[in-house]
């Protein structure tokens, strides 16, 4: 089965879901310059996903999913630092932390897909 769009994308998928917890995770932060930063950088992974899918061809498609995982690595930085700043707790952050591996893991699972 080919698939047709993005958002039937799993990765994709997860992605967002992963940055709708962050939003609602940082909403109330007064750290703006931190609260900025995670959230720009956890709504680029399903951007990069969906911009690469739109790309007419498979090396642009990669580029753009390497995109996504940077975008992924510095949300999970981010993430260690949030809980060294006691802005969440660690049960969160590692909860967060596992679902970045998640996403880290179905990008290369496609990138290595489509070599």
């Amino acid at each position: 089965m080919t698939v047709q769009r993005f958002e039937d994308l799993k990765m994709w998928q997860k992605s967002q879901d992963l940055a709708v917890e962050i939003y609602n995770l940082f909403s109330t932060l007064k750290d703006f310059g931190f609260k900025d930063q995670i959230t720009r950088a956890s709504v680029s992974i399903s951007n990069n996903i969906a911009e690469g899918f739109e790309r007419q061809s498979n090396a642009d498609f990669k580029r753009f999913l390497y995109f996504a995982l940077a975008s992924n690595s510095e949300v999970r930085s981010m993430l260690y630092l949030s809980e060294r700043l006691n802005y969440t707790d660690r049960n969160k952050s590692q909860i967060l932390i596992e679902k970045t591996n998640e996403v880290s893991k179905m990008l290369y699972a496609f990138i290595k897909s489509m070599k």
